[in-house]
């Protein structure tokens, strides 16, 4: 992931692989035992939980479940949606 990327440009690809996981969700409940389906999912949840992951460093949690501070409650740190930063 480049280090100039953008508040914008991450969230986009956390919604790209977000989308994919749920598609491939659903297709895995008609074909639970498709070995390429599964490697799909396997491959996606991973780059997404790195893109959470990378994002919540550079500016704070996506939701309250990613929230992973010891020392301090961090979720209201960050802009609130109706905020332009947040934007």
């Amino acid at each position: 992931m480049p280090v100039a990327e953008s508040r914008t440009e991450l969230l986009r690809r956390i919604q790209a692989e977000d989308f994919a996981l749920y598609e491939v969700a659903l297709y895995l409940d008609a074909y639970p035992t498709n070995k390429k389906a599964l490697a799909f999912y396997r491959e996606h949840r991973a780059a997404l939980m790195a893109l959470k992951e990378a994002y919540a460093e550079k500016y704070g949690p996506l939701t309250i479940y990613d929230h992973n501070s010891q020392d301090e409650w961090q979720w209201v740190k960050g802009p609130w949606p109706w905020e332009r930063e947040a934007n």
